[in-house]
Formats: structure tokens, C-alpha cells, sequence
């Protein structure tokens, strides 16, 4: 199993990046990781909301590997407690399915986007950056392995 985290547009708070890069090195113990990272649009000042949306769903279409179980990170998706998205994670591992995790922008996802994707998953009812979003789904699917293992990162 691969996971593959697709983020648009740089992390541009250190301390934020800092934490990123932490919790992404320590979950290549646990599954193959890739992150990629979508560039931010050019020019947006002379584009609607729905063409900034369109190009950036075409762009992260692009990036996305074939076959993957893709996953939108969406504050309308599902919500799981750390433990239920540990088990979730844990049948994805025993059907050997790939995931991709997709952050988008400001506006959300493309239609096209939304088609493609298997789920929406919500990380809170509270709204998050979408830089902050990075670090806290990349602790919780850190957290997530944690719990499979039985390891003592995870308090209950």
C-alpha cells in the first residue's frame, strides 16, 4: 500500500512546513509515502472563482496516480475519531489499495475533482487553513498506524 498526499500550492509557514516534514518522515515506518505538490495558479487576480477552480482540478488530475482510492480532504466530508479512521485505513491496507489524500485551495474542488473521488473526509465541524490542514491530517494518519500497531502515541 501507497499512500500519495497531493497538496496545492507551497506551505509558506515555516513552523507549519517544519511540521509537515516531521510527521511525513515519520510515517514512511509505517507505508510508502509520496507527497506532491501542485503549483499555485499564476495570475488569479484576472480569473473567476470557477476557472480557478477548474485549472487547479486539472492540475491535481494530472498528479493523480492511476487506480488510487482518491480521498478529498472537504469540510462537508465524513468525520471518523482517530480510532474509526485507523480502522478505515486498515481495511484500504487489506484490499492493497493505493490512496491518494487531496488538499485543494481556498475554493474548494472542481467538479471533474469531485467526480473522481471515492470519498470526502472532513478532519473537524471547526474550519482549518488549508496549511494547517496539511500538518494535522498528516499527524492523524501518523496517529492512525500508531493505533494499528498498538503503539503508545495514541491515548484513548
Amino acid at each position: 500500500m501507497k499512500i500519495t498526499f497531493l497538496f496545492t500550492g507551497k506551505t509558506k509557514i515555516g513552523y507549519i512546513e517544519e511540521g509537515i516534514r516531521d510527521y511525513f518522515e515519520r510515517l514512511k515506518h509505517y507505508v510508502k509515502t509520496d507527497l506532491r505538490i501542485i503549483p499555485d495558479l499564476k495570475n488569479t487576480k484576472n480569473m473567476s472563482e470557477t476557472e480557478q477552480l477548474r485549472r487547479e482540478g486539472e492540475g491535481i488530475i494530472k498528479e493523480l496516480p492511476p487506480g488510487n482510492f482518491i480521498i478529498l480532504m472537504d469540510e462537508k466530508g465524513r468525520k471518523y475519531s482517530s480510532v474509526e479512521f485507523s480502522r478505515f485505513l486498515e481495511r484500504k491496507i487489506s484490499e492493497a489499495k493505493d490512496i491518494s489524500i487531496v488538499i485543494g485551495g481556498a475554493y474548494g474542488f472542481s467538479d471533474d475533482l469531485v467526480q473522481k473521488a471515492d470519498m470526502k473526509i472532513s478532519l473537524s465541524d471547526m474550519t482549518f487553513s488549508h496549511q494547517m490542514v496539511r500538518m494535522i491530517l498528516l499527524e492523524q494518519v501518523y496517529r492512525a498506524f500508531t493505533i494499528l500497531k498498538g503503539e503508545p502515541y495514541h491515548h484513548s
